[in-house]
């Protein structure tokens, strides 16, 4: 695999854990990372990105592992949908039974039309998917308050369920951009590439910008 140039580093802030990616955005869009935390047990996540020209995500790889148990998912998209497959070893709903947390159900989804309008990807706890939109659609270069409502395929950590989600995102000028989901809304730093700095209450970025 080819090297990556460009390297990002996220602290979370909402529990211990940290996000690494390695990236290459000169065409298109293609990255891999590992993100760590300990909520709601802990566990490794690790990810391979492929983005188009376009700004449309083609390919998201994702494994997932902790103390006996481990799952992955991979979507492609083919045609005008998604092709998603799985797996799954040991018994992750017993590791979070045993912490007193809800199952998280089996990965992927029975139900890939639901995602056939998702352009975007987004993983669950990682500030850089937000990325993919905000640059998809330009919003670092438009004027403040203009909202652009996106469809994305949400992938959950650690279970790796994915489920088809509405975001909106909206420019509150150079280097603010506002993200909401239902009823959650953060206002995210971003540098002038689309990349986060700081999404309060998730991630901060260290080290060189």
């Amino acid at each position: 695999m080819p090297t990556m140039p460009k390297s990002l580093f996220w602290t979370r802030t909402d529990t211990a854990g940290s996000e690494h990616a390695v990236l290459d955005d000169r065409q298109g869009f293609a990255a891999q990372g590992v993100a760590l935390a300990v909520d709601p047990i802990p566990y490794t996540c690790r990810y391979r990105l492929a983005v188009g020209a376009d700004g449309v995500t083609s390919r998201l790889e994702v494994e997932t592992e902790g103390a006996g148990w481990s799952r992955s998912v991979r979507l492609e998209r083919a045609g005008d949908g998604w092709r998603v497959r799985t797996g799954e070893e040991g018994d992750l709903d017993a590791a979070l039974r045993a912490v007193g947390h809800p199952p998280a159900g089996l990965p992927g989804t029975d139900e890939p039309e639901r995602l056939a309008e998702a352009l975007d990807v987004d993983l669950g706890g990682s500030p850089l998917f937000n990325t993919l939109p905000v640059r998809r659609i330009g919003l670092t270069r438009a004027p403040a308050d203009q909202a652009r409502q996106v469809a994305v395929a949400w992938v959950l950590v650690p279970g790796l369920a994915v489920v088809p989600a509405e975001q909106v995102y909206t420019s509150l000028g150079p280097g603010r951009i506002r993200f909401a989901s239902g009823n959650f809304t953060a206002d995210l730093d971003v540098d002038p590439d689309g990349f986060v700095v700081r999404y309060p209450g998730l991630a901060e970025r260290v080290g060189p910008r």
